[in-house]
């Protein structure tokens, strides 16, 4: 799963936020909300706000909930699940990690909770978040497997409550550890998720928290149909919306993840004219179309995307967003000129806020135009900022791998080609047991890359279809595929995957770009 970035609202549950309760009630039909039953022992009066609020956080809608559960306590204080309501609010598990000021907020919230009258099934809620946050001096990993085995308590006692057995899905797959290569928890959650998701299909939580669960290469495209299912039901959030292009961009389905994102954006951006939810939203769902474009050979809609990424502007109270902005200013560029095999425009890249995607672009891109003085020195820029997040341990694979990459090519520029294998091969192998990032740029096929111009081509060509495997229907794996395999004498490999290209590429009639023209020739279609 991405490194990640909150995402939050848009249209239905935005309007339903901007009512009074009283308005959404009689405009709002049950059904609309979503098979969501969660039964308290509050006034009937504060049921459905409550039922909006569970909605918001199965959608990690999780700013809008948070108010969601405040209007709640306002209208009747002595509701204590409006307090564990806003607890939950504040624990992003698959993406964020609070710090001390929101760990104070979430435990205070759940004292309030546990001072008031509440059912039995209610208390255990209660006690459960709690395990999350009373844990004193412990590690965010130790509060979060806490939580899940406290939430395995209430999943068990309460086999009848869909409700409980999705949060505890969702905990889970937040417990889930950096170097547990066996999916130990994720296949737990897959599990009660896959037979949620035969009970109640649309329920707002289970297809979202399967796609999530399914977000890596190896497990992909066992999520297909609920990423299919979840982009024509998906409540009308940013982030339910993008969703979806977590697996169509893992098994390569360029044209269904630009429609998720193209929804997502639109949700975003008419979530900032109502002054709600964040800029991150936009961006985030802008970082995947953007890379949807490069592979399906549209590289005019994705140089517009880096254009209006340059062109936004962030409230300084939107803090997410600001973050998520320096992010996209820095990535956008890198992986326009790095996919697009632009070298020079890599090495020119300004430096910004977010350096080590800078660094590691500029310093391939110094290597493979010929600077090996400023790509050496990017390099060792890199490798600071690596040896600054030792402590970082959910970002130094990433860098690490950059290192190796940047390192492999510059080796390469140098003339000491062993030593420029052993780095890609090392990246390769780092990222094969760590997980592909799905906007990467595979280090395998940069392997593939590197072979090739050593005059391997057919050790190229193995390791290109390696790298397709997990990360399928690439703009350059498949074209490296079919040079390597067109000199290494296979001439119905390269014609396959010269046709599968042009198919891949088949929306984009006004590219420019000399690979296809290239298929194209070999084919005899021009």
């Amino acid at each position: 799963m991405r490194r990640c970035n909150a995402r939050f609202v848009f249209v239905f549950l935005l309007f339903l936020s901007s009512q009074s309760p009283a308005q959404r009630r009689a405009d709002t039909k049950r059904e609309d909300l979503g098979p969501v039953n969660f039964p308290t022992s509050c006034p009937p009066a504060v049921q459905q706000p409550f039922v909006e609020a569970i909605t918001l956080l199965h959608s990690f809608a999780y700013e809008e909930a948070e108010k969601a559960f405040v209007e709640i306590s306002h209208q009747d204080v002595h509701c204590g699940m409006a307090y564990w309501g806003i607890a939950m609010s504040l624990y992003h598990p698959l993406w964020d990690r609070p710090d001390a000021m929101t760990l104070k907020k979430g435990e205070a919230a759940l004292q309030k909770a546990q001072s008031l009258k509440t059912s039995p099934r209610e208390r255990d809620y209660i006690a459960a978040l709690a395990s999350f946050y009373d844990a004193e001096d412990s590690t965010y990993v130790a509060r979060v497997i806490a939580y899940a085995h406290a939430m395995k308590t209430v999943y068990l006692r309460y086999p009848h409550d869909r409700e409980a057995s999705a949060f505890y899905a969702l905990s889970l797959l937040g417990a889930e550890l950096s170097q547990d290569n066996n999916f130990t928890y994720r296949e737990q959650a897959i599990t009660i998720l896959e037979r949620l998701f035969v009970e109640e299909p649309n329920h707002p939580g289970v297809a979202h928290y399967l796609i999530h669960a399914y977000d890596t290469p190896g497990l992909a495209p066992r999520g297909l149909k609920a990423a299919r299912h979840y982009a024509a039901m998906a409540p009308p959030f940013s982030h339910a919306l993008h969703m979806p292009s977590h697996v169509f961009t893992r098994l390569g389905f360029w044209d269904e993840s630009i429609k998720s994102n193209l929804a997502s954006v639109a949700a975003a951006r008419n979530a900032a004219g109502m002054h709600m939810g964040t800029a991150s939203d936009e961006l985030h769902a802008m970082d995947y179309l953007l890379y949807a474009y490069l592979q399906s050979g549209r590289e005019a809609e994705a140089e517009s995307i880096v254009e209006q990424a340059k062109n936004m502007s962030v409230p300084d109270t939107d803090k997410l967003g600001t973050v998520e902005l320096s992010y996209a200013l820095a990535a956008f560029p890198a992986r326009c000129a790095m996919e697009l095999h632009h070298w020079q425009a890599a090495a020119s890249l300004v430096l910004s806020p977010v350096n080590a995607i800078t660094y590691w672009a500029r310093a391939i891109g110094e290597a493979r135009s010929g600077n090996i003085v400023g790509g050496r020195e990017d390099w060792h820029r890199l490798d600071a900022i690596n040896t600054s997040l030792a402590d970082h341990g959910r970002f130094v694979p990433m860098i690490e791998i950059y290192l190796l990459e940047a390192g492999s090519w510059l080796a390469h520029a140098e003339g000491n080609d062993k030593l420029a294998l052993r780095r890609m091969l090392s990246a390769a192998d780092l990222e094969d047991n760590k997980g592909l990032w799905e906007l990467a740029i595979p280090a395998r096929e940069m392997l593939a890359d590197l072979l090739f111009e050593l005059g391997n081509p057919k050790q190229a060509l193995s390791q290109y279809e390696i790298s397709l495997r997990s990360a399928p229907s690439r703009f350059n794996g498949l074209f490296g595929a079919a040079r390597a395999a067109e000199l290494a004498g296979s001439a119905q490999k390269a014609a396959f995957y010269y046709s599968k290209l042009l198919k891949v590429c088949d929306g984009a009639s006004h590219s420019t770009r000399p690979e296809i023209r290239q298929a194209r020739a070999f084919l005899g279609l021009s």
